[in-house]
């Protein structure tokens, strides 16, 4: 059997979403760990620099001690001396500062030689050269990361929408209630993550519920088959009772009883989803016509055109029969049935179909709003059940002319096979 895709934007949402995710989490990684480097790198730099400087003047303060002059390009009293390094010299330390000018950037440091300052200036260029190619370095890897993250990023999120996706279209499947579809099988692979526990227990629900349904079925399937003998009997019964008023209430009442049975079993009949339509080519035109002149003789029968359709002329005329009963029963006339090509419909002038049946679709025993109204609320779940064994689809809408409006379309049922 073979599943249908979803659309595209389903199928694309939540892969761009993990993806852009792991895109945005590699970016901050790789930028924060940039940053942590390019700090430490260029801390280190500057603390090696003040070491150094250090170093170094203290080697021309002991130069100066002994010749008296200022060697290895140190000056005396330099006026470009940062006045808080002079005034640490003057207090007889020895000071080192980085400073950046119109000039350049440059390592300074000074110290006292009595009455004078000795200091000494050497350029950060090339610090700054090796800092630049750092950062050169780091940018092509943070964007390394980025790529390879934000192509991880989307083969697992393709991988997992995939998955999610093949497990949302086999669960469409159960819940149009196809039982040999299982969600964990649809999914695959051999991984026991989330989405494999997601689908083990989707299939074990649809399991518990076609369990339950199944029991239901049976016992509903079973108390209409055991009141069959009895209404038998006491359909015989009342055919053997004396004339009268009493009698005639009897004999009706029986044979609601016996119809209601009948549709019960009908229905759990329907329910197996072992149904199957025993084809032939009809006139949809003439079947019509005729079957709607029999089942309402007051109902308007247009046919705009006419086809030839391969279905079950039994079950049609059990879906025509519901629909112009409860056309008649709870809408008003004028009745038209309007046959074009392949779909028929039936539209009355009555107040519509009730909210929860255009929402959610026939339901047994349920009514519209007016209870009073004869009838088990069983038509349309049989008409739709017959519907579904032919293939067609049979749908329910209220126009904004008014009344109630519905239609069975043949054509699906005509272009393949009927039946699941």
């Amino acid at each position: 059997m073979r599943l249908r895709r979803a659309t595209g934007a389903r199928r694309m949402s939540l892969r761009w979403k993990i993806s852009a995710t792991v895109a945005a989490v590699s970016v901050v990684v790789a930028v924060a760990l940039s940053l942590i480097v390019h700090l430490a790198y260029a801390r280190k730099q500057a603390d090696d620099a003040h070491r150094l400087q250090a170093e170094r003047i203290q080697l021309l303060l002991r130069e100066y001690h002994r010749g008296s002059q200022p060697a290895f390009g140190s000056r005396l009293d330099d006026p470009a001396v940062p006045a808080d390094l002079r005034a640490a010299a003057r207090d007889g330390q020895v000071a080192t500062a980085l400073r950046q000018t119109s000039e350049g950037t440059f390592v300074w440091a000074a110290a006292g030689t009595g009455d004078h300052v000795l200091s000494l200036r050497s350029d950060y260029r090339h610090s700054l050269d090796d800092l630049v190619a750092l950062d050169r370095v780091l940018l092509l890897g943070s964007a390394a990361v980025v790529a390879g993250g934000t192509l991880a990023g989307i083969a697992i999120g393709a991988r997992l929408s995939d998955r999610l996706r093949r497990a949302a279209t086999a669960a469409r499947h159960v819940s149009a209630g196809d039982p040999t579809v299982r969600v964990g099988a649809a999914i695959g692979g051999r991984s026991h993550d989330e989405a494999t526990e997601l689908a083990h227990a989707v299939d074990a629900m649809a399991g518990a519920l076609r369990a339950r349904l199944e029991a239901e079925r049976r016992v509903t399937a079973d108390i209409a088959h055991e009141l069959r003998t009895p209404l038998t009997g006491l359909t015989t019964a009342a055919e053997l009772l004396p004339p009268g008023r009493m009698t005639d209430i009897v004999r009706e009442r029986t044979q609601v009883l016996r119809a209601l049975v009948e549709d019960v079993l009908e229905v759990a009949r329907l329910d197996t989803a072992t149904e199957r339509p025993a084809l032939s080519d009809v006139a949809l035109g003439e079947f019509t016509t005729h079957r709607a002149a029999a089942l309402a003789p007051d109902a308007r029968v247009v046919v705009r055109a006419g086809a030839v359709v391969a279905t079950d002329p039994r079950r049609l005329e059990r879906i025509l029969a519901n629909l112009l009963t409860n056309a008649a029963l709870h809408g008003r006339p004028p009745i038209t049935v309007v046959v074009d090509g392949a779909r028929v419909t039936v539209h009355d002038r009555g107040p519509g179909f009730p909210g929860h049946l255009l929402r959610d679709g026939p339901a047994r025993f349920r009514k519209g709003g007016d209870r009073t109204t004869a009838g088990h609320g069983l038509g349309l779940t049989i008409a739709a059940g017959q519907a579904g064994v032919l293939g067609a689809r049979l749908t329910f809408a209220n126009p904004p002319e008014g009344g109630a409006l519905a239609t069975l379309d043949l054509a699906l049922a005509d272009a393949g096979d009927p039946h699941p």
